[in-house]
């Protein structure tokens, strides 16, 4: 079957087929009508399917086919939200929007935290038809009414699973609340977990329903296989591998950003070209790697999960799981940055006595038994003992906003069950030493730095305990949406 054949305008099957695609790939062939039906959709498929172009085409077409009049001013409405995880995802999304849409003349703009707002909301006020964007910096613009959503027709959620394991339920029912409730919903998941269907129950009203392969399969043309080792002899072992197998384009995923810088570090040191990418480094830092990466002038490339989310780059050869994660279906996820589009990949796993029991979990989510090879000269001590691993929080706790937004303004008084509170926040930082600052010693009293150094004498002279004292200047003027407790703002 032909694009043509499934629905789509001439200049949509154009800018396809100059694309280099000629023929539709499972999820697009149920996806595409079923969007350019109307009604809400829920798909999943496995990572590397082609579900980005099982959305955008069908939107384009029906965007071409249904005019809609301009705001005051000529303004366009933004008649299409696609909302992402991740600032990377964002942009993947973002460019498959214009590739699609290259004659289709739709205007298309991207937000997300970490790169300045000015130019965004340049480009909002200019109008746009769809409007792709992470959640927080989404919140962010319609709080300084920079974005009118009045006018959405069709609401996008990719990679839906995602957006649940880090969190961002919340902020999805407050966009929900400033869309119009008449428009058409669609699920794009990589994985299609209890959780989604949860969601959908409450976002989707009847919606057509397409699982392309079974749930958490993993994509067939990938070959996984785990290489046994000592914890301590891990970056050894991937230098070893790299160099002896001539490796090119390798994504490698750490358990840590710490982790990843390190052994990013460590990997110049043994003569490999590597780079870190995850939530810390700076937006022009991120980008930089991952267009070194795709172009093959870098060797390696160090990342965590949330940043690796919207890596997509044709024909990837190798994926190493430098560490395994705690949450199985995000073995899915990494994995699933090779092997796309048919081509052939490799996926391989470093597991230490400490991950036996992830892998068991990894093992019976996906419904099979990895291959093992040990590799001579690093041979595991078979009485080594397993020691705990730290782990990352599991769904539903959100750990800071990685789409990189400034946090919204928040009462202090928000108790440790909600987003507020600046001991809160530390601690979802990792910041382990501001947030115990902020919450006390229990049982101690609380003193500030100023006030614990003073002689009672002096506290007793101090104009703050003073019953006619003038009230005393802040040190600074707190600006608005803006914390001041330690790493960098939000």
């Amino acid at each position: 079957m032909s694009f043509a054949k499934l629905g789509l305008s001439a200049e949509l099957v154009r800018a396809v087929a100059e694309h280099g695609y000629t023929v539709p790939t499972p999820i697009q062939t149920q996806a595409i009508p079923a969007v350019l039906a109307g009604g809400d959709l829920l798909a999943g498929a496995q990572t590397g399917t082609g579900k980005t172009a099982g959305f955008v085409l069908p939107i384009l077409q029906r965007l071409m086919t249904h005019r809609v009049p301009a705001h005051a001013g000529g303004r366009r409405p933004v008649r299409v939200l696609i909302l992402t995880p991740t600032r990377e995802l964002a942009a993947q999304v973002a460019e498959s929007v214009r590739v699609y849409g290259k004659y289709a003349k739709q205007a298309c703009a991207v937000v997300y935290g970490g790169v300045g707002i000015q130019p965004q909301i340049g480009e909002l006020r200019r109008g746009v038809d769809i409007l792709v964007a992470t959640p927080g910096r989404l919140m962010d613009l319609h709080g300084q009414r920079c974005v009118d959503l009045s006018r959405v027709e069709i609401l996008v959620l990719d990679e839906a699973d995602r957006m649940l394991d880090m969190g961002f339920i919340r902020d999805i029912r407050r966009i929900l609340a400033m869309l119009p409730k008449n428009r058409q919903n669609l699920l794009f998941s990589a994985t299609f977990s209890d959780e989604i269907r949860i969601l959908a129950d409450t976002l989707l009203d009847h919606p057509a329903m397409i699982e392309v392969a079974r749930r958490n399969a993993t994509v067939d043309a990938t070959t996984q296989k785990i290489h046994p080792v000592d914890r301590d002899r891990k970056r050894e072992l991937l230098s070893h591998l790299i160099k002896t197998r001539n490796w090119f384009q390798v994504l490698v995923f750490t358990r840590t950003k710490h982790g990843a810088n390190k052994l990013a570090e460590q990997l110049n040191k043994d003569g490999i070209t590597a780079l870190a990418i995850h939530g810390n480094k700076s937006q022009g830092a991120r980008t930089r790697a991952l267009s070194e990466f795709k172009t093959a002038t870098l060797q390696v490339l160090v990342a965590t999960d949330i940043a690796a989310r919207g890596i997509d780059i044709d024909q990837l050869p190798h994926v190493v799981n430098y560490d395994l994660p705690n949450v199985p279906e995000d073995y899915v996820h990494r994995i699933g940055r090779t092997g796309r589009a048919g081509a052939t990949g490799e996926a391989i796993s470093l597991v230490c006595v400490d991950e036996h029991a992830f892998l068991r979990d990894i093992e019976r989510l996906i419904k099979r038994e990895i291959e093992s090879e040990i590799i001579a000269g690093f041979e595991p001590d078979r009485r080594a003992v397993a020691q705990p691993i730290q782990q990352r929080p599991q769904r539903g706790a959100r750990a800071g906003d990685p789409s990189g937004a400034k946090s919204r303004q928040r009462s202090a008084g928000t108790s440790q069950g909600g987003r507020g509170g600046a001991a809160t926040h530390a601690r979802k930082r990792g910041d382990e030493r501001t947030a115990q600052g902020k919450r006390g010693t229990p049982g101690a009293p609380r003193a500030t730095h100023a006030t614990a150094s003073r002689s009672p004498a002096t506290q007793a002279r101090s104009p703050a305990t003073s019953p006619h004292a003038a009230p005393r200047t802040p040190a600074y003027a707190a600006k608005p949406g803006v914390r001041r407790f330690g790493g960098r703002y939000k």
